[in-house]
């Protein structure tokens, strides 16, 4: 087991950055006191990016330690079923709205990312230097979701009567959008992987906040008049949102 001590014996937030070692991976862990918790919880980030533990107030390092030490094998269990984490290069596939669409990097070709058809196939073909592909694809997919996101917020906006105070777009791993108490919409811009019911689905859920600052019956109620097919998107990202936030979109 890899893990960093702390500087004092009490945790403070933010902590420094530690790390532990989970079936031959090395993950980021992040501690967080929550004065609301009442006991240690740790979760695995989405993708396996990293681990998280939050404690109540006044825990100590060592207690940390060893209850992450106590659910080892359990983290272990569900680390290797994972996805790999595939950085985002040439030959390999990305899905775009829901359809697989092959990396090809054309060095001297202009326009950034261009969405195209090599024998028959969808394929985003990337310019520039090699080592930037990767943040090039992902900045593709800010902007396409900026773009189709805007239009889903404005017409679901209309549709219950609100206004959204803001839209942002961020690369979130413990969530794929929220809605704050003063209507301020985010979302992550990997939804573009997704097809576009799923999309429609997530602005729907976020919309619906606006109204029903809840997950109870009236806010499903609404959510489900927005987005008819929203338990069939739900569980579509149930299935796969892990492997969309697996993808690594880091210059290399």
């Amino acid at each position: 087991m890899i893990f960093n001590p702390f500087k004092t014996a009490r945790l403070k937030v933010p902590t420094p950055e530690l790390s532990h070692e989970v079936a031959g991976r090395t993950l980021p862990l992040r501690v967080v006191e929550n004065a609301r918790a009442r006991r240690l919880t740790l979760r695995i980030e989405p993708g396996g990016g990293g681990l998280r533990v939050t404690v109540p107030p006044g825990i100590s390092a060592s207690e940390v330690q060893r209850f992450i030490g106590r659910h080892q094998g359990w983290l272990e269990e569900r680390i290797v079923r994972l996805p790999e984490r595939p950085a985002v290069r040439p030959g390999i596939k990305v899905p775009l709205r829901g359809v697989p669409h092959i990396i090809v990097h054309e060095p001297g070709r202009r326009g950034g990312v261009v969405v195209d058809e090599i024998d028959g196939e969808p394929a985003l073909i990337v310019s520039g230097d090699r080592r930037h592909l990767p943040r090039r694809v992902g900045d593709f997919l800010k902007r396409e979701a900026k773009r189709d996101l805007e239009m889903l917020v404005a017409k679901h906006t209309d549709a219950v009567g609100r206004k959204a105070k803001a839209v942002r777009y961020r690369d979130t791993s413990s969530r794929w959008g929220s809605c704050t108490s003063d209507g301020v919409l985010s979302f992550s811009w990997r939804i573009m992987m997704a097809p576009p019911a799923v999309i429609n689905y997530l602005v729907a859920h976020e919309v619906a906040h606006l109204k029903e600052m809840n997950h109870g019956p009236r806010f499903w109620k609404l959510c489900r008049e927005l987005c008819p097919r929203t338990d069939e998107a739900k569980a579509w990202l149930k299935r796969n949102g892990t492997a969309l936030q697996a993808i690594r979109f880091e210059d290399g």
